[in-house]
């Protein structure tokens, strides 16, 4: 216990699912977390179930003016921001030529831009504190070709090379930039491939035989989020059983 003490964590996304885990996780190992999301009551439910050590915050990623209003509030009242789990997306289940462009400009205004624009407004105040983690939660989606899921697979690659940019333009600064990449996670995402009944087939592809829990996600994202991984930057940390070996 203790892994985060003095720490201030924002967490996109965190009403539910992933981010809800790495939120409860990180406020358990002394952190103070501010989760965000549009999900209002299951966000607000989420930071109160937590308790003293969390806050929620209505936030759309894809806005700028959003993101500056969640940071101001945040350094207003911790002060610092440690560490930033760029957390909240979208998952869409459609091949390029049924793909239109407005879904298509849906996935990656939320799942890549929503990315770009957290680390714009956070990393200028962690270069300040020459110190902070950034975790950006990609996918297995973003490391091998995904037929069927176009555009978040387009997304989650991009999310891939903006941390490996990102990472070598902070990293003189004494900070962190790295991605996680999930394979198939029992969270509610991952209800439409039930319904489509391609989870037995998909699951014939992982060497582990099952999908993995959220908080196991979450313990991979508290390393990082930690001292303990203070000489990983620019790299890829893939939570799969296997899938992509």
């Amino acid at each position: 216990m203790g892994r985060l003490d003095d720490k201030v964590a924002l967490v996109t996304g965190g009403a539910r699912g992933q981010g809800e885990q790495e939120a409860r996780l990180f406020a358990a190992e002394g952190a103070r977390v501010v989760l965000t999301d549009v999900l209002d009551a299951e966000g607000k439910q989420t930071a109160a179930d937590i308790g003293a050590a969390a806050t929620f915050h209505h936030q759309d990623v894809t806005s700028e003016c959003e993101w500056t209003s969640v940071v101001d509030a945040v350094l207003a009242e911790h002060g610092q921001i440690d560490v930033l789990v760029n957390n909240a997306g979208i998952f869409q289940i459609l091949p390029l030529l049924m793909t239109s462009e407005a879904d298509y400009r849906k996935v990656i205004d939320i799942n890549q831009v929503g990315v770009f624009l957290g680390m714009k407004a956070v990393l200028p105040h962690m270069i300040e504190r020459a110190r902070g983690s950034v975790i950006n939660i990609s996918s297995v989606a973003g490391l091998i070709g995904s037929p069927g899921t176009f555009a978040y697979s387009a997304s989650k690659w991009a999310v891939r090379g903006m941390t490996r940019s990102a990472a070598k333009e902070v990293a003189p600064f004494g900070v962190r930039v790295n991605s996680i990449h999930p394979g198939i996670i029992d969270t509610a995402m991952v209800d439409q491939l039930e319904d489509l009944g391609v989870m037995p087939a998909l699951m014939e592809r992982i060497p582990a035989g099952r999908k993995a829990d959220a908080v196991e996600v979450a313990r991979l994202a508290l390393y990082l989020a930690s001292d303990e991984s203070v000489y990983s930057n620019g790299s890829e940390f893939v939570i799969d059983g296997g899938m992509t070996a």
